[in-house]
């Protein structure tokens, strides 16, 4: 802990408009991205904020993300739409088509957009949260590079394609699901893998199927499990919910699904064919008074929030928490003592700096 580095919120949002900036991203566009990314680190998701823009640069750097795209409706109804990212940043082309979503809902009464040709658009619980203040209830779903087996299989086929949907409260916070539909983030696999520690039973199989508690039997070939793991702890729900997932952010929109979901990371596995353009998202949003009053609604979810907190507590525990409870107590510590960053992180940073000529802050 005491190699921890920490540095205000608002510091680290400057620095990654500065970098993507200097790859020609539009200033809005840029503050956009940025907004993204320090969410995630302020609610304690760190695996998806600056420590990914190191990833970002060497994308953009190659040229396989598009710094300007040209967002465009290629199909639409009143409610619905499919939006073509122009392999553009998906920090910057899924707030765009999630504002689409709420736009629609505001005026037809929910909006639905499933995208394609878009990249890594952060966590899904951002975009979710954009409809709070609106009395909309915004859904957020991203397909992304394989790392999941299927049920019963050996190998990778799914991304770990998380679900985020948020619900208002009046008094009481909102509750924000936001998860993964496998049974655990590739993150933890390779911090274990890098503190020499094993993995817990019903994370991973190794490159036969065989389920595996060594992280590199993942690593080397193996495979992420659907939340569950195994068919008698429900794994083929977790696939179910990832599938479902593909289907709606790649099938419906054009994107490419599956094993075929090319890769954000630079180390990872190019498909051997293309079935679509780039990655897929898809949005929802609905409006509250479409189904009853707003305030009877938040007044309900308050009650809600209350009700479960009052739950006995399981031994051991300190009873149950809420949906979003951990990221909101994150969000309240980090903003008044900073966003701590590893070591790792920091030299990410630093190489960053280096490469895009935008001083890393002291």
């Amino acid at each position: 802990m005491n190699d921890l580095r920490r540095l205000p919120d608002r510091v680290l949002h400057d620095f990654c408009v500065g970098v993507f900036r200097s790859f020609g991203v539009p200033e809005t566009d840029a503050r956009t991205a940025a907004d993204v990314l320090i969410a995630a680190d302020l609610r304690g998701i760190d695996s998806h904020g600056v420590a990914r823009l190191h990833t970002y640069v060497d994308m953009l750097t190659l040229g396989r993300i598009n710094p300007t795209p040209r967002v465009t409706i290629v199909r639409e109804t009143a409610s619905t739409a499919t939006v073509d990212g122009d392999n553009g940043l998906g920090l910057v082309v899924g707030p765009q088509a999630n504002r689409i979503a709420m736009e629609k809902a505001m005026s037809a009464g929910s909006g639905w957009v499933s995208v394609r040709n878009t990249n890594h658009y952060g966590i899904a619980g951002w975009y979710a949260m954009q409809g709070l203040e609106h009395n909309l209830i915004n859904w957020a779903m991203t397909n992304s590079t394989k790392l999941v087996a299927p049920l019963w299989g050996a190998e990778r086929m799914l991304g770990t394609n998380p679900i985020a949907i948020a619900f208002p409260g009046r008094e009481e916070p909102p509750i924000v699901v936001d998860l993964a539909t496998c049974a655990a983030a590739y993150g933890k696999v390779e911090i274990a893998n890098r503190t020499g520690k094993s993995i817990p039973e019903g994370w991973a199989v190794d490159r036969d199927g065989r389920m595996t508690t060594d992280p590199q039997g993942m690593i080397q070939g193996g495979a992420l499990l659907p939340l569950g793991s195994d068919r008698e702890r429900s794994g083929h729900k977790g696939y179910a919910l990832g599938m479902m997932v593909d289907v709606l952010c790649a099938v419906l929109s054009g994107a490419n699904w599956g094993p075929f979901t090319p890769p954000f990371a630079l180390r990872q596995e190019i498909p051997a064919r293309s079935v679509g353009k780039g990655i897929g998202h898809f949005f929802g949003s609905m409006r509250i008074d479409g189904f009853i009053d707003p305030d009877e609604f938040r007044a309900q979810i308050d009650d809600v929030v209350r009700t479960f907190r009052k739950t006995k507590p399981a031994p051991g525990t300190s009873g149950p928490i809420i949906p979003g409870d951990p990221e909101r107590e994150a969000e309240h510590e980090r903003r008044a003592a900073g966003i701590p960053l590893v070591p790792a992180v920091v030299a990410d940073l630093v190489d960053v700096a280096r490469i895009t000529g935008v001083p890393f802050p002291d």
